[in-house]
């Protein structure tokens, strides 16, 4: 896999784009980026031109700091400093409902495979918060418990949760702290399994293996990504390239490979079975707070695509093959 520069769009936002994703193609039109940005706003993209789509999306009085797009396509949901998570129609902006989180809690969500729940990184409360989509109801709290011998992590105030992720099965959410553990939950029993251990600072971003639901990848302020049998509590592998912090990371959709962005300014393309970064992209001048895959999926999609956003607030777009 290679990747090459598409288009790269400055100032996209009026301040730092820290967060981007995918919203899956639907029947009447293909898959759109969305990114949210510290001046208050969500923006939609079309996937080749990176045309805006209609107007800045408003809704939130503080920084957008996440994003998540429902599988259906036609649902997103947006956290911000102000407390809320917005659920929104992607086409009409029209609001579905509106979640409340203690100040600056959320810094990660996502939508289950099968987008009847989505899974939220509750911050300081120490646990992930699961909402069901279908009434928009609080319908369990996975405290995140403390391995043995833990150091407190430096927000003072016990175990904080920056980031969450799910197997492409469903049966697997996995959460990231910022002192540097990971937690694995059988969602299905509501059930606390095991620790992943390796990382000692903030995990920022994780996600799975599209194609193996046992595979794990995770983003570290300890410029590390670290590749976990997350079912064997196994680390397999650990892969370095990056001089700060990883602040973000996304899979290829065939499994093969792995995008991530760092405060050192790059984005990395990493080769799974080489275990080795294999392209590092420098389209920014500042740290890159998202890269994103897009899905599969919409007519016409003869290749594929991946985005990054920075405190620089552009947006990058690369194709692969």
């Amino acid at each position: 896999m290679k990747l090459a520069g598409l288009k790269s769009v400055e100032n996209a936002h009026d301040e730092s784009i820290w967060a981007a994703a995918w919203i899956p193609a639907t029947n009447e039109r293909p898959a759109l980026l969305l990114t949210g940005s510290l001046d208050e706003t969500l923006r939609l993209w079309l996937p080749d031109e990176l045309v805006r789509v209609g107007a800045p999306l408003k809704g939130h009085s503080l920084g957008v700091v996440a994003v998540a797009g429902h599988p259906s396509g036609a649902v997103a949901a947006s956290s911000s400093m102000d407390s809320f998570i917005r659920v929104f129609e992607v086409d009409s902006n029209a609001s579905i409902a509106t979640l409340e989180s203690p100040p600056s809690e959320v810094w990660s969500m996502r939508f289950d495979p099968k987008g009847t729940i989505l899974a939220v990184a509750a911050g300081g409360s120490g646990s992930i918060k699961l909402w069901d989509t279908s009434t928009w109801e609080l319908v369990a709290t996975l405290a995140v418990p403390r391995p043995e011998g833990a150091r407190p992590d430096k927000t003072g105030s016990g175990k904080f949760v920056l980031s969450v992720a799910w197997s492409p099965d469903g049966k697997r959410l996995a959460c990231g702290s910022m002192d540097g553990t990971i937690a694995v939950f059988d969602v299905a029993r509501a059930k606390f399994l095991h620790h992943l251990e390796g990382h000692n600072m903030p995990v920022r971003s994780m996600v799975f293996s599209p194609v193996d639901p046992r595979v794990l990848f995770t983003a570290c302020d300890d410029t590390n990504i670290h590749m976990y049998d997350a079912e064997g509590k196994n680390m397999a592998g650990a892969m370095s390239g990056h001089t700060s912090w990883v602040l973000s990371v996304d899979a290829s959709p065939d499994g093969a490979a792995i995008a991530t962005g760092s405060s050192d300014r790059t984005v990395k393309l990493w080769d799974i079975s080489m275990r080795s970064a294999v392209q590092t992209m420098a389209n920014h001048s500042d740290a890159v707070w998202g890269v994103a895959f897009r899905p599969p999926g919409g007519t016409g999609v003869r290749v594929g695509r991946l985005a990054s956003v920075s405190d620089d607030k552009s947006i990058s777009l690369y194709d692969y093959s």
